[in-house]
């Protein structure tokens, strides 16, 4: 594999004060605690591990069927299976941080704002080096609607997780509202140090002999190449209303999916699904940011960002 720094390109971003080798993390829910892939690639190569949702709590997920597959992507309803967070603070956190010298950034999800408020304060006692708040989560006081779809409810539960927050939060938005920019906007506003987008976006599959939708869950949660464009779309009028930081995510298989992204105006970029296709999708998709920064003559990735030419 090339060497990442050829010709002294400069590959290093900063999100929210964190300094990242490269643009490339993970996508939550996609790599687990970095266990299986860590058999198939140093995961040095990557610039941060965001590592598989926690909970408050242990949760054993939806039953299955809870994976189908769809025309240029998955769709899942998991349903968050994680050991929860004082688990992942006792037990997966220290050996990652033994074995790698890549970013660690913990997404968290809950299903009150109490919830969110303690796992910020558990998490920002720990090692990790940043915090993804996941606010695609059903509000259970409020009869079950996502956090994320309500700018006021956005701007509430941002400011305050804040209170208890040390580490830069990220706030990764829900593809599923009406104005994206209006939410992006109200999350910088109750003190969001960095913006991810997007998740998944809701989708059902029917199996045509049963009659029934193919997921126990009946929907789920569209990712792969399918949703890039929407993606592409979304962080782009994000980068146009906000300051902080964006990572952007999304269907990125190759480096040229990757600088899209940037040029839009994302600082970093997830690698999520592609994973089940390929375990080292996010090493070549850094090979292929590097060939087209070596290609264009660009000695700082930093010099695309938001560098998108607009008709």
């Amino acid at each position: 594999m090339k060497n990442n720094h050829a010709n002294n390109i400069n590959l290093k971003v900063n999100i929210a004060g964190v300094e990242l080798d490269n643009p490339i993390v993970t996508g939550s829910g996609t790599f687990g605690f970095g266990r299986e892939y860590g058999e198939y690639f140093d995961l040095n190569k990557l610039g941060g591990i965001c590592v598989k949702g926690l909970t408050f709590t242990l949760r054993q997920g939806n039953v299955p069927p809870r994976i189908a597959e769809t025309p240029s992507g998955i769709l899942n309803s998991v349903g968050l299976q994680n050991p929860g967070v004082k688990y992942f603070v006792e037990n997966e956190l220290p050996r990652l941080k033994k074995n790698y010298n890549t970013k660690i950034i913990a997404n968290m999800s809950g299903n009150t704002i109490e919830e969110y408020c303690s796992m910020a304060e558990i998490l920002s006692d720990s090692d990790i080096d940043l915090i993804e708040m996941n606010i695609s989560c059903p509000n259970v006081k409020e009869g079950g609607v996502a956090f994320g779809t309500n700018a006021t409810t956005v701007n509430n539960i941002t400011n305050e997780v804040k209170k208890y927050c040390k580490k830069p939060l990220i706030v990764k938005l829900s593809p599923n509202v009406t104005d994206i920019k209006e939410i992006a906007k109200a999350a910088e506003d109750g003190g969001a140090d960095a913006i991810s987008l997007i998740n998944t976006l809701l989708g059902m599959a029917i199996d045509i002999n049963t009659r029934k939708p193919i997921l126990s869950n009946n929907v789920g949660g569209l990712s792969g190449p399918a949703v890039k464009p929407v993606a592409v779309r979304m962080v782009w009028q994000v980068a146009s209303v906000v300051n902080v930081p964006i990572i952007g995510m999304g269907g990125i298989m190759t480096g040229e999916d990757a600088i899209e992204f940037m040029l839009a105006g994302a600082s970093a970029v997830a690698v999520g699904t592609a994973y089940f296709v390929d375990p080292l999708a996010s090493v070549k998709v850094l090979d292929g940011i590097t060939n087209y920064l070596e290609t264009n003559n660009i000695k700082d990735i930093n010099e695309i960002v938001g560098k998108v030419e607009i008709h």
